[in-house]
């Protein structure tokens, strides 16, 4: 038996949450929606003209793989986290949050250096936009995988995020073929629109001859496959994934389990932040499957996290909060 459920690898990002106007966003010349890459110097003039406008900002360890690492972690899950993070107070403040949540981290010694940060920016519509600043992140390389924890779990899961640079894509495959050569499950995340159009062909050679499970929404499946509809997508993600889930927003998700394509509801919320809903998605999703639960049922228990991270600022849930969904499920 595995000693981890879940291995993830990703970047190593603090993430800065803070409410912002749309005003603010066109006056900054920030397209919203979407993750754009910036360099130091850009994201610490955002955050200077933020803090001079007095808001509230939520600091906590980040990067899509690693919050929903840290949700499988919090709703019971064995977890293993992989991300390049540097010698400073940042990177200090990751591994302490890591550690916090229950997640093992990698020991491969920090480097001096710039951890990697995560501005994102919530309007009034809870949509999230995001500037990044990669950091010691842009650096991941084999060095920071363990393949000892890596080959002793039961899942690897990586994010799309990571195929924006072809070293990082390179070090990335090499992962997935190693999962694979040692039986262990592929599950990646498309990450982002951007991702997609833009890498669509990195993230092809991560997949290779193919994994056992993407995550994405619905734009960013339509976008992967070239189709202009929900059903055309799943269609298209069935050439290159053995099982998938797509999902809708409030019209909650789509899974394919290899046999059945499966329409799970909604759940209804009252939106204030989506930032880390599909985290938390894919996080309670890789749980309940790893503890022995159908797809439908995973769907329905993701679809209920997701719910309750958009209800609140921040993209991780209270101890509290995830002891009410275990009551709710039975866990």
């Amino acid at each position: 038996m595995a000693t981890y459920n879940i291995y993830g690898i990703g970047a190593a990002l603090v993430d800065t949450e803070v409410e912002v106007s749309d005003a603010f966003l066109a006056s900054a010349q920030i397209d919203k929606g979407v993750m754009t890459l910036v360099d130091e110097q850009r994201q610490a003039e955002l955050l200077e003209a933020l803090a001079s406008e007095n808001t509230h900002m939520l600091r906590k360890c980040g990067g899509s793989v690693c919050n929903s690492v840290v949700a499988a972690s919090s709703l019971g899950a064995k977890t293993f986290f992989s991300g390049k993070v540097s010698d400073d107070a940042d990177g200090q403040l990751y591994i302490d949050d890591l550690k916090e949540a229950g997640v093992d981290f990698h020991r491969a010694g920090q480097e001096s250096g710039i951890t990697g940060k995560c501005l994102v920016m919530v309007t009034e519509d809870a949509e999230r936009t995001m500037n990044t600043f990669l950091g010691a992140s842009e650096a991941l390389s084999e060095r920071e995988i363990d393949q000892a924890a890596l080959v002793d779990s039961e899942w690897f899961y990586v994010e799309g995020y990571l195929v924006t640079d072809e070293a990082r894509t390179l070090a990335t495959k090499a992962a997935v073929e190693t999962a694979k050569a040692n039986n262990v499950k592929v599950a990646i995340s498309l990450s982002d629109p951007f991702v997609v159009a833009v890498f669509g062909d990195a993230l092809r050679e991560v997949i290779g001859g193919g994994v056992d499970l993407i995550f994405c929404n619905k734009d960013e499946a339509m976008a992967f496959t070239g189709t202009e509809s929900l059903e055309a997508a799943a269609e298209g993600l069935k050439q290159v994934t053995k099982t998938f889930a797509i999902t809708d927003g409030a019209n909650g998700a789509i899974t394919f389990d290899g046999n059945t394509l499966n329409q799970s509801k909604g759940v209804e919320a009252r939106a204030i932040d989506t930032n880390g809903a599909g985290d938390m998605f894919a996080g309670a999703f890789l749980y309940a499957i790893t503890s022995g639960k159908g797809y439908a049922w995973a769907a329905s228990l993701a679809n209920d996290c997701a719910a309750r991270v958009v209800a609140q600022f921040g993209p991780r849930l209270e101890a509290s909060e995830f002891d009410a969904i275990k009551v709710k499920f039975g866990l």
